[in-house]
């Protein structure tokens, strides 16, 4: 790298992540990270088991109740995790 082609420490990751295919999971991490925050505490509660593959969102519920209130607000929670992420990491949502 020449001296004239000096790029932030913040820039360089970023671009490497790219690189090597890694931003889209890590985005899928932290958009399952703000699941609680996003739902509040006592839905999370009833959440199991929550992960994203292929923008697919899958939660894993112990309460038929919580699912169908969750199946109602589908298309909210996806505007709302995608809005608060920036970029469009939930294409859909799937609730067990």
């Amino acid at each position: 790298m020449r001296r004239s082609e000096f790029q932030s420490l913040g820039n360089a990751i970023k671009d490497y992540l790219k690189v090597e295919k890694i931003d889209g999971k890590l985005a899928e991490i932290e958009a399952v990270n703000l699941w609680e925050s996003l739902i509040g505490r006592q839905i999370a509660r009833a959440t199991s088991t929550i992960y994203i593959k292929d923008g697919v969102l899958y939660i894993h519920l112990k309460s038929s109740i919580v699912r169908n209130e969750l199946f109602m607000m589908r298309d909210e929670i996806i505007q709302a995790m995608n809005q608060r992420m920036g970029q469009r990491v939930v294409k859909a949502i799937v609730l067990k």
